[in-house]
């Protein structure tokens, strides 16, 4: 199978997992290369997601690498071969690629966990909540940017409406839930969404409210995304550049400590939805 330039977040992921093996390992690459019976530059480019392997091959490069972590080998086999194509690609050409990625990962996800200060959750907006925020970005976006962002927006929101969807817990400051977007009628209909999905069973949602005073993590948006094995999990960031992802494990351990932190001062979910039923009485 030929290489590929353009490998996803996915396949660069899985070839950053093997990398890391192969350092815990304490082999060099072509200490490792030479053990795998292959090229170091073939080694290279699957450590970057640019050569696709197979099951197998993911099982022999392991047992070179004395792992023995099965429920990590599971993971890892169940990301390899040639991407599977999802509806997000359609938009590759039109986005940039972190959204696109971003979307995969969260198809990929077995558990979802964000936190944001001043916006409401990506997945939990309305389609006129969100045309509202799109139409404040600098540089602008044109009209047609505006809804090709939109309805990659709105399918990213199907992974909460299947079959088997990812546990998802959703931490906003008060903030959020004020600040008028699209006007007065479309925060009410954003705050009226948030009430009926707070209501699925797979969909926690908790306020920080503004009598908490400070929290960990104010000002910073955090999309935890859990993967089939911890050591797969990814935080994403947004950023006025773009998304950045991270993997490492101190970080990864850092965030989850955060989301744990600002937990312990959001309300429950209940008495989230009375403050969200105050606030919208209140418009």
């Amino acid at each position: 199978m030929p290489p590929t330039n353009t490998p996803t977040l996915r396949q660069r992921r899985l070839g950053i997992e093997l990398r890391k093996l192969r350092e815990n390992a304490g082999l060099t690459s072509t200490e490792a290369a030479s053990s795998l019976g292959l090229q170091q530059s073939r080694l290279s480019m699957i450590e970057a997601g640019r050569y696709p392997v197979g099951a197998d091959r993911v099982r022999a490069i392991a047992r070179t690498y004395d792992c023995a972590n099965e429920s990590l080998l599971d993971a890892l086999t169940s990301m390899t071969g040639r991407r599977t194509r999802g509806w997000w690609d359609e938009y590759r050409d039109q986005l940039p690629a972190d959204l696109v990625d971003l979307a995969e990962l969260e198809h990929h996800s077995s558990e979802l966990r964000v936190s944001l200060t001043i916006h409401i959750p990506a997945l939990l907006q309305t389609p006129d909540h969100t045309r509202a925020m799109l139409r404040e970005a600098v540089p602008a976006f044109r009209a047609y940017e505006i809804e090709h962002r939109l309805s990659h927006r709105i399918k990213r929101q199907t992974v909460l409406h299947r079959t088997s969807p990812p546990p998802y817990t959703a931490l906003l400051h008060e903030a959020a839930l004020r600040i008028r977007y699209g006007g007065t009628a479309t925060s009410r209909a954003q705050l009226a969404h948030l009430l009926t999905l707070s209501e699925e069973d797979h969909i926690t949602l908790r306020v920080i409210p503004y009598a908490c005073g400070g929290f960990p993590g104010n000002g910073q948006s955090i999309n935890y995304v859990h993967g089939s094995d911890p050591h797969l999990d990814t935080v994403q960031l947004d950023t006025h550049h773009g998304c950045d992802f991270l993997d490492a494990q101190a970080q990864l351990e850092k965030y989850r400590t955060i989301l744990d932190r600002m937990e312990t001062v959001a309300l429950k979910p209940a008495p989230t939805r009375d403050l969200v039923n105050d606030i919208l009485r209140s418009l």
